[in-house]
Parts: C-alpha cells; sequence; structure tokens
C-alpha cells in the first residue's frame, strides 16, 4: 500500500450544521466540535468513539440522552483522504443523527422504529494542523 498524507483536522459545514473534528490536539486527545441550531456541545477523549470500518473512520459521539424518552448521537463518516502535497483538500462526506427511542417499560411498549435517522449531508476540507 502506498504511504498517504492523511490529514488530521476535517471542518465540515451544511445549511444549519458545523462539524469540526481533530485526530489530535495540543494534549493528544481527539476533539469534536458540534453545533446546530438547536445543540453547541464540545467533545473530547474518550467522549469520543471512533471505528474503523469498509465506510472509513466512524466517529461517533452523543449529542443527548433524556431518560425513558431518548438518545441522540451523531456518527461522522470520514473517508480515507490523501492530502499529497496539498495542505488542505476540500471533501464531502455525510454524518447520521440516530435517536433510539426508549422508555422504562422497554422496547415492547413502542410501536415502530425504535432508531429513526437524519442524513446530514456535509461539505468542508481535510488539512494538516501542526500543533
Amino acid at each position: 500500500m502506498l504511504d498517504l498524507r492523511e490529514p488530521n483536522n476535517y471542518e465540515l459545514s451544511c445549511d444549519d450544521v458545523e462539524l469540526t473534528y481533530s485526530t489530535t490536539s495540543f494534549d493528544g486527545s481527539a476533539r469534536l466540535r458540534f453545533r446546530d441550531p438547536e445543540r453547541k456541545i464540545d467533545f473530547s477523549g474518550e467522549e469520543i468513539h471512533t471505528r474503523e470500518t469498509d465506510l472509513g473512520t466512524e466517529v461517533t459521539v452523543t449529542l443527548e440522552t433524556i431518560a425513558d424518552l431518548r438518545t441522540v448521537t451523531v456518527t461522522l463518516l470520514v473517508p480515507t483522504i490523501n492530502l499529497g502535497q496539498e495542505s488542505e483538500v476540500p471533501f464531502a462526506t455525510a454524518a447520521i443523527e440516530t435517536t433510539d427511542h426508549t422508555t422504562i417499560g422497554g422496547p415492547r411498549l413502542i410501536t415502530g422504529p425504535l432508531q429513526t435517522y437524519r442524513v446530514i449531508d456535509l461539505y468542508g476540507t481535510a488539512k494538516d494542523v501542526q500543533a
């Protein structure tokens, strides 16, 4: 496999969502910032869950937890990107906001889907940011 020069910072947005993901920071931990009309949340370290899949790297954070009602997560799909000789490159991807519907009585009390999704089309840049 060829050596890739991979980015460590991703700045993405769409109409009402801004998402910034850094694989490392001054203290070595990952950072993710999520902004939409309802939320402005910063995550770091163990609050950010990553998993390598056939889709690329899935980066997931929990946006909201309301007991006996719902848990909302967002998963950013980060494709493999080679910067080559460039300092930054444009790219498009998606994030999937998942709402897990819950109740104290368990799933048998919920009629219909227990998970619903919102796909967020994102556009932005991937870059190599030196600390």
